[in-house]
């Protein structure tokens, strides 16, 4: 909790898996921070802090909200509130005491002298921002991150400011991050090399692609999907500063801008996964390359219908464990701002039909080719994430 986290930007570098957000953070090598609060110096214990967000969470966080933000209690991290109260020893002797009148009860008989002070740190230090060389704060610099909402035990940050219309990226076991962008169609290398957790060097290795936003590692190599082609850069770890060259794996992908751009993930036997998505709104293709995921050798050779019934999936993931496939699908507009529910879709073996264009989120049919199908013909979402979320 006090790590000063460095905000997130390039297009920003969103770390998306499956809704997952994934930051870099630096934790800055000080024991102390210092707040100013009127004419008082307080000294905080930054370890002892993070003791004290343990606590929080365990005996505060209910009523006073995870980050501190409020729910049935106050806001403690409100400048106003900081401002009267930011003595380290009244805060601590609030919490000890509690206030009765409020219905907050006190922890003096739950938390010792040690436990308290550590709860005080964790509630003063987050008022922290780092300062930079202009005299601004990371929130200042990159205000759209004030108010990201993360889960529980997540953090973000800046990893570089120096990459363009970055979309996904692919990360290598020694570190190496390549991104793959939209507009900018270009491809990156970006490397940490003093390992504190923010980039160094971003190296441009490819450019004038075709919206390569699909990128990922299978063999030594990196696969690139553009809108209408596969590509493949071998041996990329160690020609990513040598101008590599690319082969072209697969070029005969429908040429439709609508829905056109391309994820690739490789999949644990050593397949390579790769959407087309509908070339429309809402329309039936079934009998058509469309609305489907496909899976393919790394040749480009037995390219197969993995799963149909896809409208737009922008994200894969396989489990860690069970090896099976995970994706989402971005559903239908024209049905209102409540509907229909986009979705995250669980697809463990080959074959699997999930509704599109018949069937949206499992139970609602659509209104032009719902009279065709019924929902129960196919496989409901795992979770349906709310209506126009856009799931990555």
């Amino acid at each position: 909790m006090c790590e000063i986290n460095k905000a997130l930007n390039m297009g920003f570098i969103y770390f998306y898996s499956l809704g997952l957000i994934i930051g870099v953070t630096r934790r800055l090598e000080m024991k102390f921070f210092l707040l100013l609060a009127g004419l008082c110096a307080v000294t905080i214990n930054v370890s002892n802090a993070e003791t004290g967000e343990a606590l929080y969470q365990q005996h505060c966080a209910s009523c006073h909200g995870q980050k501190l933000e409020g729910a049935t209690g106050p806001n403690l991290a409100d400048a106003i509130w900081v401002k009267a109260q930011a003595q380290r020893e009244s805060i601590m002797n609030f919490v000890a005491k509690g206030s009765p009148a409020a219905g907050m009860p006190g922890w003096k008989d739950k938390l010792d002298e040690k436990q308290l002070g550590a709860v005080a740190d964790y509630v003063l230090a987050p008022k922290f921002e780092k300062t930079n060389s202009d005299g601004k704060t990371s929130g200042d610099v990159y205000p759209e991150l004030k108010n990201f909402r993360l889960p529980v035990g997540f953090k973000i940050s800046v990893y570089t400011d120096k990459v363009e219309s970055a979309r996904a990226i692919a990360v290598t076991e020694s570190g190496i991050t390549f991104v793959g962008s939209r507009t900018a169609g270009k491809l990156y290398a970006v490397l940490d090399e003093n390992h504190d957790g923010i980039a160094d060097k971003v190296i441009t290795f490819a450019e004038n692609l075709h919206a390569p936003i699909g990128v990922t590692l299978l063999n030594g190599a990196l696969f690139v999907s553009e809108m209408t082609r596969v590509i493949r850069f071998d041996n990329i770890e160690k020609t990513y500063d040598k101008n590599p060259t690319y082969k072209v794996i697969k070029d005969d992908f429908p040429k439709d801008k609508w829905h056109g751009e391309k994820v690739i993930q490789a999949s644990p036997d050593g397949k390579l996964f790769i959407p087309i998505g509908s070339p429309c709104n809402v329309c039936d293709k079934e009998n058509e390359p469309y609305s489907k995921i496909y899976r393919m050798n790394p040749d480009g050779s037995n390219f197969e219908i993995y799963a149909k019934g896809i409208r737009n999936s922008v994200g894969f993931a396989f489990h860690p464990v069970t090896k099976e496939l995970w994706f989402t699908d971005n559903n239908r507009d024209e049905m209102g701002d409540n509907m229909p529910s986009c979705e995250l879709n669980y697809a463990p073996k080959a074959g699997m039909h999930f509704g599109f264009p018949y069937c949206h989120s499992g139970v609602l049919p659509d209104p032009e080719f719902g009279k065709l199908k019924s929902c129960d013909a196919f496989t409901p979402p795992a979770v349906n994430l709310g209506p126009h979320a856009a799931p990555l």
